[in-house]
């Protein structure tokens, strides 16, 4: 569907969405702020769950995968199905490419050719990324392995332990402590090092918070101008939510009480300057530490509520814009953090649901592999190169 027809059809239903929210969070009169913020996030839910169907696959999915680990609804398990369909299809064309000279490097070219260049900031990872051969591919075999290990898929994958070895090859130790990397990269440098330790090809966490350390050092932090500024919270968000495997599991308070302590320090500089992502993601830091009662969160809560556009039911970007599949990220955060229910849903487990796709293939030996290898080569997939900007 359209960007136009979208708004339009979400125009139509806004206010009977507002009332059903109000009517479904507030049950009673809304004398508490709790109830005030739960009816909020609702009534973003209301917005997204009415043109999800309508999103792109990719922002389906980032929906569908958050509302299910934090709800455990059977509803949104087709987007993620979906997903993992893909998943494995991704997955086996990669892996029967690395038996070929050239394939990783090849496919590393691609996708820095293919990065987004909108922003600057975007520009700047972009070169970056140029310097570093295969890590940019490494990175996407890592993203789409990480999320089949969430599903219960990687053993499904033929031959992904060919995938790991050749993930172990790379250089991540320098990659994961270079200053301009965790400058430009702090969120994906953490993700990617509870990555590498959750499929046991190294443990890099250790080294990554030290250089993060040293490219954030305290005193220096009053320092850091605008986007240095959101560039480290990110970082530091992500450490907690990579450590819960994307909200599948509780996480220690004690062991990330560096960042906690640091982001109730900082609360004001944070509501000034840092945008509604990441200030959602700040809350959903303490919140997956079971801390819901620490005023930090009360305080993004009503400043994410306060930020719903009346007119569209949703939290518009920095610039004032409300493109739904854009602010999808930012959105769904949001009511996250708005209706958190206090339970966590891992998974969910695909492996009963989902088949790799030479399952069918496979004969006795070696010709059923080569067969299934035979065709993955001569498929006319083409591979997706767009940044997964949070998993």
């Amino acid at each position: 569907m359209a960007e136009g027809a979208l708004h339009r059809q979400v125009a139509r239903r806004w206010p009977m969405l507002l009332l059903l929210a109000c009517l479904t969070g507030c049950a009673h009169e809304a004398s508490s702020p709790n109830d005030a913020h739960r009816a909020a996030g609702q009534a973003i839910q209301a917005v997204y769950e009415t043109v999800l169907p309508e999103l792109p696959a990719d922002k389906q999915r980032h929906y569908a995968q958050r509302l299910y680990r934090i709800s455990g609804e059977p509803h949104y398990l087709a987007p993620i199905e979906a997903h993992g369909r893909r998943l494995l299809a991704q997955l086996e064309r990669d892996i029967a490419g690395l038996e070929q000279s050239g394939y990783a490097s090849s496919r590393a070219q691609e996708i820095v050719a293919n990065y987004p260049r909108r922003t600057a900031k975007q520009r700047a990872r972009q070169a970056m990324l140029a310097e570093w051969g295969e890590i940019a591919f490494g990175r996407q075999l890592l993203f789409r392995l990480i999320q089949a290990d969430y599903y219960g898929l990687l053993e499904a994958v033929p031959d992904h332990e060919r995938a790991l070895d050749y993930l172990a090859g790379l250089a991540w130790q320098r990659f994961l402590t270079n200053p301009e990397v965790v400058r430009l990269y702090a969120a994906q440098v953490a993700n990617q090092a509870w990555f590498l330790h959750q499929l046991g090809v190294i443990d890099l966490r250790q080294e990554m918070r030290e250089a993060f350390l040293a490219v954030f050092p305290a005193e220096s932090v009053a320092e850091l101008e605008e986007a240095d500024y959101r560039n480290r919270l990110y970082g530091m968000t992500h450490i907690v939510i990579a450590d819960s495997r994307y909200y599948q599991r509780w996480v220690s308070a004690e062991r990330h009480a560096w960042i906690l302590d640091a982001f109730s320090a900082e609360i004001e500089r944070i509501l000034d300057e840092a945008t509604a992502d990441i200030q959602a993601e700040v809350a959903l830091s303490f919140l997956l530490t079971g801390q819901e009662n620490h005023p930090v969160v009360a305080r993004i809560r009503q400043r994410l509520a306060d930020a719903i556009d009346p007119a569209t039911g949703i939290i518009p970007s920095p610039k004032g814009e409300t493109d739904l599949a854009r602010g999808e990220h930012r959105n769904v955060l949001a009511l996250m953090v708005l209706n958190w229910p206090g339970r966590l849903h891992p998974g969910p487990d695909l492996s009963a649901r989902v088949r790799p796709v030479t399952s069918t293939l496979r004969l006795c030996g070696h010709a059923g592999a080569g067969l299934a290898v035979s065709l993955a080569r001569r498929s006319r997939w083409r591979p997706s190169f767009g940044e997964p900007v949070s998993i």
